[in-house]
């Protein structure tokens, strides 16, 4: 008689084989996920380290950790994070109580300062010479039209007076006219015993207004010294007269 033996299920050895490979796959899972979260944890501790070292050399604010400081421990990942995201958040917005000088602008100095005064001062001086300046016109405007002003009056009161002197010489020369044609129309011997008394300021005046006609009897029928003298005497007349450029009397 045979004995019938069994042959053995392989599905489910082949399941738990399976199934103790999963559980290792997982466990090593787990444990990467672990190394790796760890490492991220690090990571984020670290860059937070580093956003307050800088915070802290550039403008350091009360209760932030001094540049090279440590945390005393890390007790979870959320606790670094929350720490990173603390940290983190017043690198993106500025704290509203830090000065700002885009808005204000640097601090004026003390050389600025007495520089922009001197600059002030000068400009008052500039504005004063200005003024003294634009009030010296004015007055010498004034002194000008003045001035036009006086020599109008002086031109219009010389041209008046001009007019008075040819009116005077006008009578003059008409009265000199009247006795010269009164002795020319006399006979020339009578003529010529009246001129021998005459001075000779008259005498002269009488002649150079004649016409020579008429004054040539009258000559030859006085007395040769009085000829003589009256003759010189008309010639340095009327050389003088030709010097000066002066018109004959008689026009």
């Amino acid at each position: 008689m045979t004995l019938h033996v069994p042959a053995p299920r392989l599905l489910p050895l082949t399941i738990a084989t399976l199934a103790a490979l999963l559980a290792a796959k997982t466990v090593d899972l787990a444990r990467f996920a672990m190394l790796s979260r760890h490492d991220s944890v690090s990571a984020m501790v670290a860059e937070a380290r580093a956003a307050v070292a800088d915070r802290s050399s550039a403008a350091p604010e009360p209760g932030t950790p001094a540049p090279g400081t440590q945390p005393n421990s890390i007790a979870t990942p959320s606790i670094a994070r929350t720490q990173s995201s603390a940290t983190a958040a017043p690198a993106a917005a500025p704290s509203p109580a830090a000065p700002s000088t885009d808005s204000t602008g640097p601090p004026i100095t003390d050389s600025e300062r007495a520089i922009l005064l001197e600059l002030r001062q000068r400009r008052q001086q500039l504005d004063a010479r200005d003024a003294a300046l634009t009030a010296r016109e004015s007055i010498l405007a004034a002194a000008e039209q003045k001035l036009e002003a006086q020599t109008e009056a002086l031109a219009a009161l010389q041209k008046k007076l001009q007019d008075l002197e040819d009116a005077r010489q006008q009578r003059e020369e008409t009265g000199w006219q009247g006795l010269v044609k009164l002795y020319e129309n006399m006979k020339p011997r009578d003529a010529a015993t009246i001129f021998n008394d005459l001075d000779m300021p008259v005498l002269l005046s009488l002649l150079d207004r004649m016409k020579e006609l008429k004054a040539a009897p009258i000559l030859a029928a006085m007395s040769p010294d009085k000829a003589r003298d009256v003759t010189a005497g008309l010639a340095r007349m009327r050389t003088r007269r030709e010097a000066t450029g002066a018109a004959h009397p008689g026009g």
